[in-house]
């Protein structure tokens, strides 16, 4: 008999509308409640993707006795609090990247589900998405050699408007937290924990950060050279390069993609895995997975890793002098 996962959405903006159209791809996942502080959006939401249960207040979606998973898509200021009421409820947590502001909020995060015994992830979707498990699968039969250097970048443009939230400090704007994420986490996945962080910055208009570039030194010499920028749309490609081969990763990286297998005598092995959707089914197909086992956390995107990334852009926040309002 399948074990179903219903979920319930905090907050009902586009990434959370991305999500659930995922989740109607899967057969053991439903949506049965969705909680917002606009009740406008919720019952358009709710009608949407016929959620039986609109609640006005946060605290009343977690509270539902219906919900086992709870999807925290709010603005990225607001993931920690939302998130550390549904641990507090008991509730599966998964919260949209970035985790939390920084690492100090992602630790507390950690430790208070860990004492309540429920699972918490980063909706980092890009770690769960087909190509990146073939991509691990050849890290792992050691086909590249040594590694050497990884390569990522995330650029978007976007009009100059003080009101969207790229560019708003109160909610947490700036290509850094909201793309530059996306580099990182990949460094962080193929080379794990840097010894060494160098960033440069150049702000946007309103203060936050519009370009940012990353230098990562790793102990044994391997190097990651990251870029995330609001000012352009960039290939948005990557590359793993070690002494025997690389692999090179089709724009966009970060989403469903195909990438190359290059040897160092010039074999080439294409991978193509085609998908359908968004891409954001396998995290909550990884998700349900965990409940089923009865894990705590993914052994994919560990929570200690996620307080590892954050400890890295809390670095580079502090070299580019990145700041935000208090709240």
């Amino acid at each position: 008999m399948t074990h179903m996962t219903h979920w319930g959405i905090l907050g009902a903006g586009g990434i959370a509308t991305r999500f659930c159209e995922d989740l109607e791809l899967l057969p053991d996942h439903d949506v049965v409640a969705v909680g917002t502080r606009t009740a406008g959006s919720a019952d358009v939401f709710a009608r949407r993707f016929g959620v039986a249960h609109v609640h006005p207040a946060y605290a009343d979606l977690v509270a539902d006795p219906g919900v086992d998973a709870v999807y925290v898509a709010t603005p990225h200021p607001m993931h920690h609090d939302a998130a550390m009421l549904a641990i507090e409820a008991g509730k599966a947590v998964l919260v949209e990247k970035p985790f939390t502001m920084d690492a100090a909020e992602a630790r507390s995060l950690v430790e208070a589900a860990r004492a309540r015994g429920t699972f918490l992830m980063e909706a980092m979707w890009t770690r769960f998405l087909p190509h990146v498990a073939a991509i691990r699968e050849v890290l792992a039969s050691g086909r590249l050699g040594e590694l050497v250097l990884v390569t990522a970048e995330h650029g978007q443009w976007f009009e100059q408007d003080p009101a969207f939230r790229l560019f708003a400090p109160e909610l947490g704007g700036g290509a850094l937290l909201d793309l530059g994420i996306y580099p990182v986490s990949f460094a962080s996945m193929v080379l794990g924990r840097p010894d060494h962080v160098t960033a440069v910055s150049d702000p946007a208009f309103t203060g936050v950060d519009a370009q940012t570039s990353i230098v990562l030194r790793y102990a044994g010499g391997a190097h990651a050279v990251l870029t995330t920028t609001l000012r352009s749309f960039t290939t948005n490609g990557a590359a793993i390069n070690g002494t025997d081969g690389r692999i090179e990763i089709d724009g966009t990286f970060y989403a469903p993609t195909s990438f190359t297998v290059v040897t160092r005598d010039g074999g080439r092995e294409r991978v193509e895995i085609p998908t359908v959707g968004n891409g954001l089914r396998f995290e909550a197909a990884e998700v349900g997975r965990c409940l089923r086992e009865g894990l705590a956390e993914s052994p994919y995107l560990p929570l200690d890793e996620t307080v590892a990334i954050l400890e890295t852009m809390d670095e580079v926040r502090r070299q580019i002098g990145l700041t935000y309002p208090p709240r």
